[in-house]
This record gives C-alpha cells, structure tokens and sequence, in this order.
C-alpha cells in the first residue's frame, strides 16, 4: 500500500489526526482574512463585465499580421472606448467593444479595416444590446437563487438545519472568494463564468455532504455514551473522509489547470479563461470550506444544544474522575513508520467515534488465554 494509502487507512481508523474543531477559530481567521481582501477587490476594482451582460459589438476578422496589442490600439481609437483583442486560431483576430450601438459599430469597422489594411466586408460585426445583457444578468441571479433555496431544503430535510446552515455559508464563502479573484485579476465576466460558479457550488457541496454523511452516522444515539463530546465525533469524520476530499480535489484540479494555465495562457486562448478560472479557484475554495468551515460550523451550533451541553459536561467529569484515580479513558495513540506491515496487537489506536469502540478489544477477550502474536 502507498504511503498516502496508508495515511488514510489509519486517519479512517482514528489512528492519527488533525484537531479541526479544536483548532476552528484559527481557520475562522483565514476565511475572513480571504473574504476581506476578495470583497476590497470586487468593490475598489470591480467586475471585468463582458459584452453579454453590458452590451456592445465584437468583430471578427480574417487573417491579418497585425498583432494584439496594435489592434487594441486601433480598436480604442476608433470606438472611444476600452476593447480586447484575442488571436484566433486561423490567424484573425476578435475583437470585442462595449458600449457601442448600432449606428457607431458601422463607423468602427470602417475605421478598423483601414487600419488593420482588412477588406471591410470581411470583418463580421455582431452587436449586443444592453437590455439582452440585464437579461441574462437577471437570469443568473434567479438561478443561483433557486440554486441556494433548494440545497437548504434539501439539506435541512437529508440531515437537519444546522448542516444546512453550515453548507449555505461554506457556499457564500466559496462564491465571494471566487468574485473577488475575478475582481483582483481582472479576468472578463461572460455566461462561461457563470456557467462555471455554478459548477463549482456542486464540486462543493459534494466534499461537504460526504462529511456530513459520516458524522449524521456516527452521531446516532451519541447521548446515550459517556466517552466522546460530539466536537470529537467531528474530528473523527473530517479526518476519516480527508485522503478523500484531497484526491477528489486534485484529480478535478488538474484538468481544470491544464485549461487555465496551457490554454489560456501559454496557446493564447483567451476565451478558455472565462470558466476555467472560476471553476479552478472554486474547486479548491470548495475543498477548503468543506474541511475547515462547514462541519467545525456545524460543531459550534449543535455544541450549544442542551442535550449536547450536558453531554459534554458528562464526559469532561467521567475523564477527571479517571484522571484522579490514576486511571485514563484516552487510548495511547500508535505511533509507527509506514513501512510497518502489521500493526502490533498490544497497542491500542487512540480513536473517537463508534467505530472506535468496536475496534478496541473487550478486558473478556483477553482474558481467554488467546495467545499474544501477529494476528493469523
């Protein structure tokens, strides 16, 4: 088994882990640090908006050796107004300017085939009207509206409204941060990145509901035991699901790095840029929000539920009682190299959760004179 094999096998069993709930106020921190600087950047820069949302006129010529940032230049000059040039493979250009109507775009192509020394029949010019724009601006609002009230109800009716109100901020978090890059980048605004926010929301929201699986599994009946809070329970379910999310994450990453970074920027395809920067800062928000926000969140709301108020008071008094007696209810925790193959029968995983408790072996079982050894 690899070593990353391993590392999941023994955080699934409680062998080892990381304290997220313990350790929550410290990633509260970061995410707010994060949302801050995305919010400055959306409101001191703002949103790139494309064409689609703010109307205006893109030009297509046919091949020409003029380079971008010479018809740039000439685009500016032409139409008054900022424009963006990309190459297009057959070696022509698209060159996209907002704020002009129809009445301006005739002139601007006449100028532009002047300059770019293009035939002007040549040069196709489609025009976006703005109230086309406010329409699909409209439109993808309504969507991630309907979006984010069906995934609360969902979730509150699948786990409870704690959960749901945990995923729905993992959500607006994830959303913000992925606004704000646009913002801070500068990258352009298009129904691609639309398309490409919302997809990043099911990415999400599948890392989270997975955790919130395993901890709704080993939270059943948890008042009826006197050995762990359910903050621990917690722990046990990130850590156990963890090698998951990761490999879950990094495997979507890499096709999405391979659009954004060799597509976009090393051939030169702008347009790749629209969705595939939402969906690569969106994914690994996502896989952020769902370890260190989502279900620590969660542990906060139900830790301010009576029954599990008492609960923990219970289990806190069990271990000082133990503790003044000499005794411990908190298993060693094994520490041994990777390359171990077998685990030595004498040493006891420090684990939380149910499963926990089945793994440890009963005072009855080893009483029964089984001999000591490897396990058969």
């Amino acid at each position: 088994m690899s070593k990353l094999g391993t590392l999941g096998a023994r955080l699934h069993r409680g062998e080892i882990g990381y304290d997220f709930v313990g350790k929550r106020k410290i990633w509260y921190g970061v995410s707010i640090l994060i949302t801050i600087t995305a919010i400055l950047g959306l409101a001191v820069r703002g949103l790139n908006m494309g064409i689609e949302f703010q109307g205006g006129a893109v030009f297509t010529t046919e091949r020409t050796s003029v380079s971008v940032s010479q018809a740039e230049t000439y685009a500016e000059e032409a139409s008054g107004h900022d424009a963006i040039v990309q190459k297009l493979g057959n070696g022509g250009l698209r060159i996209q300017v907002a704020g002009v109507d129809t009445g301006k775009s005739d002139q601007i192509k006449k100028d532009l085939s002047k300059d770019l020394k293009v035939d002007p029949e040549k040069i196709n010019a489609d025009l976006v009207g703005p109230s086309w724009g406010d329409q699909i601006a409209n439109k993808a609002w309504q969507g991630l509206a309907i979006f984010m009230v069906l995934v609360v109800i969902y979730l509150a009716i699948a786990f409870e409204w704690r959960m749901a109100a945990a995923a729905l901020v993992a959500l607006i978090h994830d959303i913000t941060i992925t606004v704000g890059v646009y913002a801070l980048v500068g990258f352009e605004v298009t129904p691609g990145t639309v398309i490409g926010l919302l997809t990043i929301l099911g990415y999400s929201l599948y890392d989270t509901v997975v955790v919130f699986d395993s901890l709704k599994e080993q939270t059943k009946d948890i008042t009826k035991q006197t050995r762990y809070t359910y903050s621990e329970i917690a722990d046990r379910s990130i850590n156990g699901t963890l090698v998951r999310s990761i490999n879950t994450t990094v495997v979507a990453l890499l096709p999405v790095a391979g659009l954004l970074f060799i597509g976009g920027g090393v051939l030169g395809a702008g347009m790749l840029n629209d969705i595939s920067l939402s969906l690569f800062v969106g994914l690994a928000a996502g896989a952020y929000s769902s370890i260190f926000i989502a279900t620590p969140l969660v542990a906060d709301l139900k830790e301010r539920e009576p029954q599990i108020k008492a609960l923990r008071k219970r289990v806190l008094a069990k271990r000082a009682a133990a503790a003044a007696k000499g005794e411990s209810l908190e298993a060693p925790v094994v520490e041994r190299s990777y390359d171990d193959e077998e685990p030595d029968d004498d040493a006891t995983p420090a684990v939380v959760g149910p499963r926990a408790q089945r793994a440890q072996p009963s005072s009855r079982s080893r009483g029964r004179g089984r001999p000591s050894g490897k396990r058969r």
